[in-house]
């Protein structure tokens, strides 16, 4: 994480307000750095601070929230709501207290054991099923906190045929470079009335254990 690009200009103060927010103890001095990761947040500002705490080195990273692209999609006009804060508590799983919302930044702790799984650093001889069905599974727990909609999006998964994700997956697959070729403008791809969950693998309720894979874990 140290050979990330310095960032040596002054950051948005909110951006360093919420970093700063998400620290372990007040006035710890840090360095700043810029990050580039995944595709689904390409040209968000997201910036990185790494201090030293007991000892140890801790990273905490702040990325620029934009809406949702379903609000694209639409074309809407004008300012629209961004609940994720209100997504990430209401979601049927072990909240993660170092995930918060601050103002228009999505603020986290970076650390070598607490991270995404990369298909490329799966083994060899893997179960990509099984990795996509946990995926499915989380993403149902998100999608469960919407309490008043649970009936109606389980009879709405009961009708859909089995291959309506394949072929979702499909038509994005297509449509993403005639995004690019037609500009901004956004394609009609007729997804289903849960077009938020398609995503979502099959149904069903899990039980979530607490668990912190870092090694500190008030760092």
């Amino acid at each position: 994480m140290a050979a990330l690009p310095r960032v040596r200009t002054e950051i948005p103060p909110s951006a360093q307000d919420a970093l700063e927010h998400l620290m372990p103890a007040p006035k710890l001095p840090y360095q700043l750095f810029a990050r580039v990761a995944g595709v689904g947040s390409l040209g968000h500002m997201r910036f990185v601070a790494i201090a030293q705490f007991d000892g140890g080195q801790i990273a905490r990273e702040a990325k620029a929230l934009a809406p949702s692209a379903v609000y694209w999609a639409a074309e809407s006009k004008g300012p629209v709501d961004i609940n994720y804060q209100a997504i990430i508590s209401q979601a049927v799983r072990c909240p993660d207290p170092f995930v918060q919302l601050r103002g228009r930044w999505i603020v986290r702790r970076l650390a070598p054991y607490c991270s995404r799984i990369e298909l490329t650093s799966v083994p060899k001889q893997r179960d990509e099923w099984r990795l996509l069905s946990a995926m499915g599974w989380e993403a149902a727990n998100i999608h469960l906190g919407s309490r008043n909609v649970r009936k109606e999006v389980r009879s709405h998964f009961q009708k859909l045929k089995p291959d309506w994700l394949l072929s979702a997956a499909k038509k994005m697959v297509d449509a993403v470079p005639r995004i690019g070729e037609l500009g901004a403008k956004p394609l009609a791809l007729n997804p289903p009335r849960s077009h938020i969950s398609l995503h979502v693998l099959p149904w069903r309720t899990v039980p979530v254990k607490c668990r912190f894979r870092s090694r500190s874990f008030c760092a």
